[in-house]
């Protein structure tokens, strides 16, 4: 899938390109359809802010990050200023407020965050932002820039502020990536990891006496990298690239640590015959070094695969947990990670699919029998969102947290999913 923003990024267009795929019929015990209405019945949606696309921007093309109090920040891909936002959204009372921290200006300091901006132990802000920078004769729109974000210095209590931002690197679409997209990884060591998506790389910023440079530790040449990626607990790291592995359907790939380099291997490439294909949303990991992901398709329906892959010896197993379910609308299932909370049941967002065939947001429910398909809401195309890009994040009294690209007032809407 590509992502093709236009304009002031008001408009999504999807090429899916040529893939065949087939319908399917899902036969489920009555009994088990009740039991997980009444579960669904028991959440409550909220719309906690629809975007106007004036100060506050507009188009979230990513989710939220947890930050301390009970707080979030995230970013919108358009308005503000015309070229996004970076915000803050805390509670107040019985309702929400939300602070525009950063206005982008379209031209070296970015313009069009895709990712979530990661949160540093001190409270600093790092993210990138799709286009802007530099490159503007290789990519349109530049090629994108990774960021910081800090308060100024005494900035007072009571007034509302902008934060300063510091462009610490400017991809050029060359050797060294552009159009950067996904999650970034900060390491203990504050070095920064992320993907961009054309030309493809998997990278590392690090700061030196210098000051701040780019790596490229990865590159996937036209199989794109997408998501992010995620450490493990010796230092390895893993993402996705949905046109790679040996069949061109997607796969799953490791880099660990060499010397004075990094060594990539593919771990599980997928072959559309029961596994899915087409892998868009970065990964989980779980304390035991598991790996968790989806595919925007499956082979036996529209919405995508759920997957496991486990570390074994001599290599990964892997295992398709679900096939989501496809209601009406176009094909296509999650195109941001899951989330799993510590009882492990896992939570995630489909682009397409629900009874209205804007989005839906899903859980899965582990027992010994397998995995239950609990859904917890079908987006409408109205005042609730639609076209959901994020995945979700949940807070200290587990409720959920997300974005939809579009829908309620045009511009898209934060939503809370509460038990």
């Amino acid at each position: 899938m590509r992502v093709a923003a236009r304009g002031a990024f008001a408009n999504l267009t999807f090429s899916l390109g040529s893939l065949i795929v087939r319908a399917f019929c899902l036969v489920v015990p009555l009994a088990l359809i009740l039991a997980l209405a009444a579960t669904a019945a028991a959440q409550t949606f909220t719309v906690v802010h629809a975007f106007t696309g004036a100060g506050d921007g507009g188009i979230p093309m990513s989710g939220l990050t947890l930050g301390p109090g009970q707080s979030f920040y995230g970013t919108s891909s358009c308005c503000g200023s015309g070229f996004g936002t970076v915000f803050k959204l805390k509670p107040a009372g019985t309702g929400w407020i939300l602070n525009t921290l950063y206005r982008f200006r379209g031209s070296g300091d970015g313009s069009s965050p895709f990712g979530r901006v990661a949160v540093a132990p001190d409270g600093t802000l790092y993210g990138t932002t799709f286009a802007g920078g530099a490159g503007y004769g290789v990519c349109s729109g530049g090629c994108g820039t990774l960021f910081r974000l800090r308060p100024p210095v005494n900035a007072p209590v009571s007034a509302l502020y902008l934060w300063n931002e510091t462009v610490l690197y400017r991809f050029t679409g060359t050797a060294d990536g552009g159009e950067p997209q996904g999650d970034l990884a900060l390491d203990p060591a504050g070095e920064l990891y992320g993907t961009t998506y054309a030309p493809a790389t998997v990278y590392e910023v690090s700061q030196g006496a210098g000051g701040w440079s780019e790596s490229v530790l990865y590159s996937p040449g036209n199989h794109d990298a997408f998501g992010g990626v995620i450490f493990d607990r010796s230092g390895n790291l893993y993402g996705v690239s949905p046109l790679g592995g040996n069949g061109g359907l997607g796969a799953v790939y490791e880099l660990s640590p060499s010397g004075s380099g990094w060594t990539a291997q593919t771990i599980h490439s997928f072959t559309g015959q029961g596994d899915g294909m087409t892998p868009e949303a970065g990964l989980v990991i779980d304390s035991s070094g598991n790996l968790w992901g989806t595919t925007f398709y499956s082979d036996s329906g529209y919405n995508g695969t759920v997957f496991e892959m486990s570390p074994a010896s001599g290599g990964w197993t892997s295992e398709t947990l679900y096939d989501l379910p496809f209601t009406t609308g176009a094909p296509g299932g999650p195109i941001d990670k899951l989330l799993m909370d510590a009882a492990g049941n896992l939570y995630g967002t489909t682009y397409y699919g629900g009874a209205y065939g804007v989005g839906t947001v899903f859980e899965l429910v582990p027992s010994v029998n397998g995995w239950s398909y609990v859904p917890l809401h079908d987006f409408t195309g109205q005042s609730d969102g639609e076209f959901p890009v994020s995945g979700l994040v949940m807070d200290n009294n587990g409720n959920l947290y997300g974005t939809a690209s579009q829908g309620g007032n045009g511009y898209g809407v934060i939503f809370e999913i509460t038990p």
